[in-house]
């Protein structure tokens, strides 16, 4: 495909307003222009994309905790895993990802780190979605909180072995999922603060008092809210309460309607509201597949049903689709599209300090764009410029 392409005639989320019958230039790789349909100048130059009017471009969708998809796992450590996700997840609208680890043997843990590092010293093909960095799940949490974190691979926040796993990854950890009640905890979180790395509070059982300590030292986001953490008492508000009362922190839900039911996303939406959920799949390798068994972390799950769980029943990640967790909220709580995309595209791209090139439709921003249909449905998919999927073609 051409690199100057033109999408026309349709309705665009922009950065901060909607514009209505619009266009939008994409010039390698980049956005050149946002405007209403009657500016556009120029066009001959360009390869002309016409889109139903009533189909809407929004921001391409950016997943921060994903473990797998379509056979393949962040875990397996090879190029070809990596290639695969990259290359399904624009079906769903992702165009960006955390690839995200998870709790295992520190060799098998550094063996997935040192193959994602070396994916990312080279140039990643336009087209599919882009990894942005890692998000190292475990294995630094709670064991009273493991869920399908193996209990035997679980330590103790280790900043001497983190700061050896960073090297491996060439400084790409832009995110940590630990439990900062743990022993070193604190001092883990501190580091991970002071060096622009998100500190996440997750499978963790910690106090009120705990979380404030954490926050104090710079943690400011929440994994899987609800999800292997200190729940909600009227005498002791936990990890989940800590999220409701403290701004600063910033949480990711899973909006299956398995992980959380619905009326616990509407009131996480009710309090937090679009600009303090950022919607994540932690889906893994069984999404897209069909039903049947499976392995995450050397544990084998069973995929039935919509849900993916260990043989004792407990969930081990999900099969939801980005796209598909975009649709619920808006079901589940009511809230606009404008709403759900902060959540699924602004936020995501505020909390990883990206957002000078990703998560809005604006000028000068890479042409991440997703094309919905009027069930919202992902009809068609941008990676920086480049069209990587076509509802039907693909």
């Amino acid at each position: 495909m051409s690199k100057q392409v033109l999408l026309k005639g349709i309705d665009i989320y922009s950065e901060g307003q909607l514009i209505q019958n619009g266009y939008i230039k994409i010039i390698d790789e980049k956005i050149a222009e946002v405007d209403l349909l009657t500016n556009l100048e120029n066009e001959e130059e360009f390869t002309i994309i016409n889109v139903p009017s009533t189909y809407k471009a929004v921001p391409g969708f950016i997943d921060v905790h994903i473990h797998g998809v379509n056979g393949a796992d962040v875990m397996d450590a090879t190029k070809e895993a990596l290639d695969t996700m990259s290359s399904t997840l624009p079906k769903e609208g992702t165009t960006s990802f955390l690839a995200t680890t998870m709790t295992q043997d520190t060799k098998e843990i550094e063996k997935a780190l040192a193959n994602v590092g070396e994916y990312l010293q080279g140039k990643q093909e336009t087209g599919k979605a882009e990894i942005v960095g890692v998000h190292l799940e475990g294995p630094f949490v709670n064991p009273d909180k493991a869920g399908a974190q193996p209990l035997k691979h679980i330590i103790d926040p280790d900043l001497p072995l983190l700061k050896k796993w960073e090297l491996l990854t060439n400084n790409m950890i832009k995110l940590v999922t630990l439990a900062p009640e743990r022993p070193g905890g604190l001092e883990m979180v501190n580091y991970l603060s002071t060096h622009g790395i998100v500190a996440s509070i997750g499978h963790s059982d910690a106090t009120f008092e705990e979380v404030n300590k954490a926050i104090e030292s710079g943690a400011n986001h929440v994994t899987h809210l609800y999800n292997q953490m200190s729940g909600l008492h009227h005498r002791e508000p936990g990890v989940v309460g800590s999220v409701f009362l403290r701004d600063e922190l910033k949480a990711e839900i899973i909006v299956d309607g398995v992980h959380v039911r619905p009326e616990m996303v509407d009131l996480a939406y009710k309090i937090k509201r679009k600009d303090g959920l950022l919607l994540i799949t932690d889906s893994m390798r069984a999404k897209c597949l069909k039903n049947g068994e499976y392995d995450l972390g050397g544990q084998d799950v069973i995929v039935k049903d919509g849900k993916a769980v260990l043989a004792d029943g407990t969930l081990a990640g999900s099969i939801l689709k980005l796209g598909t967790a975009l649709q619920n909220i808006i079901t589940y709580t009511g809230c606009t599209l404008a709403d759900a995309i902060e959540m699924a595209s602004v936020n995501p791209a505020k909390q990883l300090n990206i957002f000078d090139r990703k998560g809005s439709l604006a000028i000068g921003k890479d042409a991440d764009i997703v094309i919905l249909d009027d069930n919202l449905d992902v009809y068609m998919t941008f990676c920086r410029g480049e069209l990587a999927f076509t509802k039907g073609g693909q």
